[in-house]
């Protein structure tokens, strides 16, 4: 059985283990982001081996999801909303698998905005802006606590209620930004690079989201992608054991990557790992000497 753990903290390194579909938060704070993370992951084996189960999937709206990553912060700093980046980055070249190709065509037709590295031999990379890759999000304008309450966190019962009528333009906080409040209608909104730059989100600004999808299923020893043509793949069969990191990262500035790698400034980041299996203790071997001086009995005889 392949065990999995997830990490979670304010950068690629300094990562904590976090108990998934726990209902508990984590709290994160980094240099441009302060908030908290929930992850469910549907059949993620436990350490008795046991299917684990969070209410978080029994939910009608939430039929057919089999992950989520959830999150509630504040940036600290104001930052436009075409400068918020969500993807994976990777420390090494991938094995990638038969099939790949329509993976990726799938994965850009589920979010046209996405740009990716994925074949890169050094670093492999994919991103796409906040705004318009995350399936959830529902915005709270915070100047006034008593009249403007968040959402509970995390949302494991009800699902997020997508809500960005209070954003703010970046013209002034006071001139609101008209954002369509159906999902499918605000992700095909921000997917023009000029609708995101119109948005800035800062300290007063409190940012629910939930990056939950469907076509991943954890069992005891798979991790199967299944696509809507039909094409199954079997990521672990492929995958090395290096850690595939979900980040939450600044736009690099002109010039700021030598290799034009897309991220900056990190805000906030969750990994899963596989466990490192534990090896049985061996037990070291007498040597002759040893044998000798504690059996009785020689061990061989002389006519």
């Amino acid at each position: 059985m392949t065990r999995l753990r997830i990490l979670a903290g304010p950068s690629l390194t300094n990562l904590t283990p976090i108990e998934p579909n726990s209902d508990i938060p984590f709290d994160i704070k980094s240099e441009g982001y302060e908030g908290q993370i929930a992850v469910y992951i549907k059949g993620l084996p436990e350490d008795s081996g046991t299917p684990g189960h969070s209410r978080y999937f029994d939910h009608p709206l939430r039929n057919g999801i089999t992950w989520g990553i959830q999150m509630q912060g504040r940036f600290l700093q104001p930052c436009s909303g075409d400068d918020i980046l969500f993807g994976n980055i990777f420390d090494r070249q991938l094995k990638l698998p038969w099939g790949f190709g329509a993976a990726l065509r799938f994965m850009k037709y589920v979010d046209p905005t996405l740009e990716e590295c994925l074949q890169s031999r050094t670093r492999p990379w994919a991103f796409s802006p906040f705004l318009s890759t995350m399936p959830h999000i529902q915005h709270t304008r915070i100047e006034n606590a008593h009249h403007n309450i968040p959402p509970s966190f995390p949302a494991c019962v009800e699902p997020l209620a997508d809500d960005m009528t209070d954003v703010r333009s970046r013209h002034g906080t006071t001139v609101k930004h008209a954002v369509p409040q159906h999902r499918k209608q605000r992700k095909a909104h921000f997917k023009s690079s000029s609708r995101r730059k119109e948005v800035s989100f800062g300290p007063k600004d409190l940012i629910s989201a939930d990056f939950c999808h469907h076509f991943l299923e954890f069992g005891h020893d798979s991790i199967i992608l299944r696509l809507p043509c039909g094409l199954s793949i079997d990521l672990l069969r492929y995958w090395d054991g290096q850690p595939v990191r979900f980040v939450c990262a600044e736009r690099a500035k002109p010039g700021e990557n030598m290799d034009g790698a897309p991220w900056g400034r990190i805000f906030f980041c969750v990994a899963i790992e596989k466990v490192p299996e534990v090896e049985p203790e061996k037990v070291a071997q007498p040597t002759y000497r040893e044998y000798a001086s504690l059996n009785c009995e020689p061990l061989y005889t002389t006519q």
